[in-house]
């Protein structure tokens, strides 16, 4: 008897696991029903050790500025639903695999049961985890389960058929004619050539069409509520338009488009929150329990603010960072109609998608800065960055600041957040930070006498702070002033200038700032893990 080789049997899973990925994606992305590789993945991210969180998220932004990928937070999301995607691929793999020894061993026609019971055991851990914490179905549950148990059975039957029949080919007597080898092995090789086209076919067209189905919802989505000429930028300008100092030429935008915002959180796509049924639930220590519909908060009188968020992940001279206007009612406003017990302390703020923050009543008592916001740039909050609602906190970083809020729970007592729970800062205060976005050598002024001024440029942010002054260095020489343009608010990041006389040669530019009490930034580096990162940040060129 000849014994089966595991090559066959890891193709066979290999194609058949791809196939059920496929199909899958192109179920979710046609008609909303769950896709298991992302809902596994964000739950894993929500129970493994927060120190192995933190040195992932570091090490990916690591390897993404190093290879120059693109962008930081949309290159991480990519990343993040490859990862989902090839641990699943994985986990059938090894299902195939184990599911092909039990049959090689068995050597009995039962291939059809014992897939099956692999389906099943797979299965209904995904059927229970799509169920309670998925951010990819839009249907009911009902719906949800069938699909997602129904999928894992099929393919844990199908897998079990086409292993079987690998296996039957395989152990066939063989003969000492050279004329029954062939025939065997052309058998063989036919059964694998189907095998492997058909599923190539489902996994390549549910891919496909999934994802043109999905680009055609995000177009759709795009053209309903943010377009670029409904924005509140498209028909204003901005409140320091006429500032003296002009940025250096290469500096990037100083009001960052909508399109271009980081976006930084814990799930691989974003919570899908229906308005129509969405209320922002007010319980805990209460006189009474309080339900508010958008509408409702948006009775109250408007706050418009220019603000500029940096997620705590966000290296030295990196693009976690962002600037826009947002509008929502201050927490302050608010706090009167929410009929809080006298004993209450802090507020608990609860995101759909698990993530959760606490506020102290005295922050929000002191500033009338911190607001909850419901639309940026005069449009309506993406669901990518928090739809319908999400908070603003001044002076601190994005891991603070949850999005897609579901309630509000008043205490009496301060406890961790979702990431301090998981070993970051308690505060999270954004550092001041400078960094150079331009050295701009095909844009020299000319002076007068022949001179070449090289225009370089960036920005800089100490949260509320603000900042007093920035300072450039060049190949470890004296600190120069640079000018500094007024800022669009209190709350963003400064743009800066300085014109460096042109020499020729290789040289080393490097930046820092002062916040605005004059206090230095940290020149010692450190990573982003706990409390941000620290350091100067330089560029060398030859020129």
């Amino acid at each position: 008897m000849r014994r089966p080789g595991i090559l066959g049997g890891l193709f066979v899973a290999a194609m058949l696991t791809a196939a059920l990925i496929g199909t899958s994606f192109f179920a979710w992305r046609v008609a909303g029903l769950p896709f298991v590789p992302f809902d596994v993945f964000d739950l894993v991210t929500r129970v493994l050790p927060g120190g192995l969180i933190a040195f992932g998220i570091g090490t990916m932004v690591t390897v993404i500025r190093a290879l120059h990928l693109g962008p930081t937070a949309a290159s991480a999301k990519t990343a993040e639903q490859a990862m989902a995607i090839t641990g699943a691929f994985i986990a059938g793999l090894v299902g195939g695999v184990i599911l092909f020894f039990i049959l090689r061993a068995r050597r009995r026609g039962n291939g059809l049961t014992v897939g099956l019971a692999l389906g099943a055991v797979l299965g209904i851990p995904a059927m229970l985890i799509s169920l309670h914490a998925s951010n990819t179905a839009s249907v009911g549950p009902v719906a949800s389960a069938i699909w997602t148990l129904g999928a894992f059975l099929v393919w844990g039957v199908v897998l079990g058929a086409a292993e079987e029949r690998l296996i039957r080919i395989d152990m066939e007597k063989a003969t000492d004619a050279i004329a029954d080898r062939a025939v065997q092995r052309i058998d063989r090789r036919r059964f694998l050539i189907t095998l492997g086209g058909a599923t190539a076919v489902i996994t390549v067209g549910g891919a496909a069409v999934g994802e043109l189905a999905g680009s055609r919802r995000r177009e759709s989505l795009m053209a309903l509520g943010s377009g670029e000429s409904m924005r509140w930028s498209a028909t204003h300008p901005l409140p320091n338009a006429n500032a003296a100092v002009q940025p250096a030429p290469g500096t990037r935008p100083e009001f960052t488009p909508l399109e271009l915002h980081y976006r930084i959180d814990i799930n691989t796509i974003p919570p899908n929150i229906d308005e129509s049924r969405w209320r922002l639930q007010i319980a805990g220590l209460v006189e009474q329990p309080l339900r508010f519909t958008l509408q409702d908060l948006q009775r109250y009188k408007p706050s418009h603010q220019f603000v500029t968020l940096s997620c705590i992940s966000n290296p030295v001279g990196g693009d976690l960072i962002g600037t826009t206007r947002w509008t929502g009612v201050s927490l302050q406003r608010l706090l009167p109609d929410l009929r809080l017990k006298p004993n209450v302390t802090h507020l608990k703020i609860r995101s759909a998608d698990g993530f959760f923050e606490v506020v102290s009543l005295d922050a929000i008592k002191a500033d009338p800065r911190l607001m909850l916001t419901y639309s940026w740039d005069g449009v309506p909050l993406t669901r990518e960055h928090g739809y319908p609602l999400r908070i603003y906190i001044p002076d601190v970083h994005g891991m603070k600041q949850p999005k897609w809020i579901e309630s509000m729970e008043a205490t009496d007592h301060w406890e961790p957040g979702f990431w301090v729970q998981r070993g970051w800062d308690r505060v999270a205060q954004i550092h001041a930070t400078s960094v150079i976005d331009t050295v701009a050598v095909d844009m020299t002024i000319i002076r007068p006498d022949r001179s070449k001024l090289v225009p370089i440029g960036g920005i800089a942010h100490a949260g509320s702070r603000g900042i007093s002054k920035v300072e450039v260095q060049v190949d470890g020489g004296p600190w120069q002033q640079a000018q500094i343009r007024s800022p669009l608010s209190q709350l963003t990041w400064v743009v800066w200038r300085y014109d460096w006389l042109f020499q020729s040669g290789n040289h080393t530019f490097t930046v820092r700032c002062y916040d605005g009490n004059g206090t230095p930034q940290t020149v010692t580096r450190s990573p982003a893990e706990p409390n941000g990162a620290t350091g100067l940040h330089s560029r060398s060129m030859m020129l």
